[in-house]
């Protein structure tokens, strides 16, 4: 029995045969080794991706507290923003005393961010308890204002002289403005 294979039938097992062990050969030697470090890469960036969502998250709830904490002290930020003028401070708080002084107005060492000017002011009230409210003002008024110890307080017959320093507080930015 003779085996009838045609030259154009050899030639092609024959190249199909080295099409086979090219890809044999090329799975084994590239595709495979690509493969694991294509998973070892797929790998960081999932774990990457994870972190990238949660300093997103993060961020987010930070803006969103910033945002919650400027709304609710939107007054307070446009404070810093006044500057003072000791003529509309008399006209503000003088119903808290019978009398209310002004002495002087020092511009104080910068410290840190903010302008600080040093207020002295002498005072007549009724009783303590005007005072207090007075204190309860100024955290209302249009100023950031600190109001230094010792506060000193003498009596004078029916009345009580107060005398105290105030630090009147004003951003930096705007003063240099």
């Amino acid at each position: 029995m003779k085996i009838s294979i045609t030259k154009q039938s050899l030639y092609l097992l024959f190249f199909s045969i080295i099409l086979l062990l090219f890809v044999l050969i090329f799975s084994f030697l590239v595709l495979i080794p690509e493969g694991k470090n294509y998973r070892e890469q797929r790998g960081v960036l999932n774990k990457e991706a994870m972190e990238l969502r949660r300093y997103e998250e993060f961020t987010d709830k930070t803006l969103d507290k910033l945002k919650q904490l400027q709304s609710d002290n939107a007054h307070i930020i446009t404070s810093f923003d006044n500057s003072f003028n000791p003529t509309r401070f008399k006209k503000l708080f003088r119903s808290y005393f019978i009398s209310l002084e002004l002495l002087e107005q020092k511009q104080l060492a910068d410290e840190d961010e903010f302008s600080v000017y040093e207020v002295n002011t002498t005072s007549s009230i009724n009783s303590p308890q005007s005072f207090y409210s007075f204190l309860d003002a100024i955290n209302k008024a249009d100023w950031i204002i600190g109001v230094n110890f010792p506060i000193e307080f003498k009596r004078d017959h029916e009345l009580i002289s107060s005398s105290f320093t105030m630090r009147v507080y004003r951003s930096k930015k705007v003063s240099q403005q």
